[in-house]
């Protein structure tokens, strides 16, 4: 059962190993989901000495995903935490990019990302999930990180916050953070919003075995009739690759790699080549989906971070960026405000409005992307071409310009 609180919003003093540690400090939280956003904060937390326990449902984290790309917004915010090195030198940087038709030709000009990674001091940078879990762990270090533990329930007084186990484990904390994805329990206790909403279409998503398939010049997006292929670098000779399909929700494949060659086959290269080299096995298949945005993510002793809190869809590659905004931004009013409900409340003004307008307009461009009907393809791509390299060049600028802590 959740229990509703509210705090004052004047100074608050905790205790710490026997001492008062105020005016005000949080001195144990407790992050639900160990996922990007959630391992960030937790690298930013204790950097601060803060005490941080960090539950994941699942068994092993370094396993997990397939890749992804990180804006020059997110490279600043981790740049902050002393990991940008070590991001770089884990996956590609991006130069070049350029959404293409079916047939490979452009739509339009390309990005120039090496120009906005000195416009906005960070560059772009590609990566297999995997391997950013594992520098996000190791900056963590030992002991944080408890797995096989999935969060169902919290517990609020006035004073402390109970986090509840699956497993019965009830761990207690002076602030619990919802970092739990998509289907966040911990934002169900105080936001009954249902079931997250259907995009109308699905995805596909894998990576190449090393070295299989000669890289490409530049990250591409292809766009069809209702249908994407998405290819990208991600250094140590292998290529991310994602499709979208309009599709019914919830479908199967029973054979994925022949009904995804029978999609995209004759598309240009080397998307055949892409499909043919990633084993089945490894092929992710995912309906896209996101949630009505909202204007509160906290209650009490209880804040939301990451998809928990704002669940977008991935058109504009800005999840994971937001999410590691959302951590060093809450880390930043934990460690400057004089209570915890003002610094939940500054955490909220820094980033509610940002994050719910990258929740819009990336549901806007799939709508767009995924057009099927011929004329409006037709349209839509002559449109496109007609845009001038500085308008998007000038969007993307927008979209990277980096969170003010």
């Amino acid at each position: 059962m959740f229990f509703r609180s509210s705090l004052p919003d004047g100074h608050e003093t905790f205790t710490s190993f026997g001492r008062a540690v105020g005016p005000f400090m949080v001195s144990k939280i407790i992050i639900a989901g160990g996922g990007i956003g959630g391992l960030t904060l937790a690298v930013a937390l204790r950097r601060r000495g803060v005490h941080v326990t960090c539950l994941e449902r699942m068994p092993d984290l370094e396993r997990v995903g397939a890749g992804l790309a990180l804006s020059s917004n997110a490279m600043r915010e981790l740049a902050r935490l002393g990991l940008e090195s070590a991001v770089v030198a884990a996956g590609k940087v991006i130069n070049r990019a350029a959404i293409l038709d079916a047939r490979g030709h452009l739509l339009g000009a390309e990005m120039d990302f090496a120009r906005l990674q000195r416009e906005l001091g960070a560059p772009t940078v590609a990566l297999h999930r995997a391997r950013l879990h594992a520098l996000l762990l190791e900056a963590i270090g030992p002991g944080v990180v408890r797995t096989n533990l999935r969060v169902v329930g919290c517990e609020q007084r006035r004073d402390k916050v109970t986090a509840v186990c699956a497993s019965g484990e009830r761990i207690e904390a002076d602030l619990l953070v919802g970092a739990d994805g998509l289907r966040s329990t911990v934002r169900a206790q105080f936001i009954d919003d249902g079931e997250p909403v259907y995009s109308g279409y699905t995805s596909w998503r894998g990576v190449t075995p090393a070295d299989s398939v000669r890289a490409p010049e530049r990250t591409s997006e292809s766009w069809g009739r209702g249908e994407r292929f998405g290819i990208v670098d991600i250094s140590f000779g292998e290529i991310y690759w994602f499709a979208c399909a309009n599709a019914p929700p919830d479908g199967r494949d029973r054979d994925v790699q022949s009904e995804l060659l029978e999609r995209f086959s004759s598309w240009h290269s080397p998307i055949e080549q892409i499909i043919r080299a990633t084993p089945p096995q490894r092929i992710l298949r995912t309906d896209i989906t996101d949630r009505r945005p909202i204007k509160r993510w906290h209650d009490g002793r209880v804040v939301l971070l990451g998809d928990a809190a704002h669940p977008m869809t991935p058109n504009l590659g800005q999840g994971a960026g937001q999410a590691i905004e959302d951590a060093v931004a809450l880390d930043h009013a934990l460690g400057e405000s004089t209570s915890l409900e003002a610094a939940l409340r500054a955490y909220e003004r820094r980033r509610v409005v940002r994050a719910n307008a990258i929740i819009r307009a990336s549901r806007r461009l799939g709508w767009v992307a995924q057009w099927e009907n011929r004329a409006a393809v037709w349209l839509r791509n002559a449109g496109m071409r007609c845009v001038p390299g500085s308008f998007k060049q000038a969007q993307a600028r927008r979209l990277m310009q980096p969170q003010k802590v």
